[in-house]
């Protein structure tokens, strides 16, 4: 049997993996408002069906969305709504997704979370899971505003990997076992020694 240095690592999908709908949008609902969001996505409709249909990359459709709504707000207000909102959506979480991440913390794994979301709202979902890292899409503040820009790539397709691989680069030292559920998790699941597909529903 081959040994692993670094024993197992688990690595889990957010959206629609651990939660029952997508945060970006419940993000946007809960900032700006049924209006607000309505109002956001009429204004990208186009952009997003071409997005589905490959013909749009995803980071620069999920950017613009971002931009619209968010771009000049200060960092520390957004970041407030972001502990608001992992507050008061915690009934979006999956229970038995959450039950299997605290067993594994209770047994002593490693539990990472790797999201196309924003780290900042992902992030406070977590806080009381000490150990649990999370990787997701980094933002960019300039004067502690929102600039509407991105800083990492977005966190999907094989961007998950290779996040990973910044963490954990000596892939031969770890058993790594993940979770997804949309093509944004298929590099990730076929990265794996073991993937798990939907399987908390």
């Amino acid at each position: 049997m081959m040994d692993y240095p670094l024993g197992k690592i688990y690595a889990f999908d957010f959206d629609g993996t651990l939660t029952t709908r997508d945060t970006l949008i419940e993000f946007i609902r809960y900032v700006k408002g049924t209006k607000g969001l309505l109002k956001c996505m009429g204004r990208y409709f186009p952009l997003l069906v071409a997005m589905k249909m490959g013909l749009y990359p995803n980071w620069k459709a999920k950017q613009k969305v971002f931009a619209y709504c968010f771009q000049g707000m200060p960092l520390e207000q957004f970041d407030d709504y972001c502990q608001k909102f992992a507050r008061d959506k915690v009934h979006l979480m999956r229970s038995e997704g959450m039950k299997k991440i605290d067993e594994l913390l209770a047994e002593g794994h490693t539990v990472i979370i790797i999201s196309a979301s924003i780290n900042n709202w992902v992030e406070p979902f977590f806080k009381h899971r000490a150990g649990v890292y999370v990787i997701g899409t980094m933002i960019e503040s300039k004067d502690g505003r929102l600039s509407g820009r991105f800083l990492t790539k977005n966190c999907y397709g094989r961007e998950k990997v290779n996040r990973l691989l910044q963490l954990f680069p000596e892939r031969m030292d770890y058993w790594l076992t993940a979770y997804g559920d949309s093509r944004g998790d298929y590099e990730l699941l076929d990265f794996a020694n073991e993937g798990h597909y939907k399987p908390f529903r």
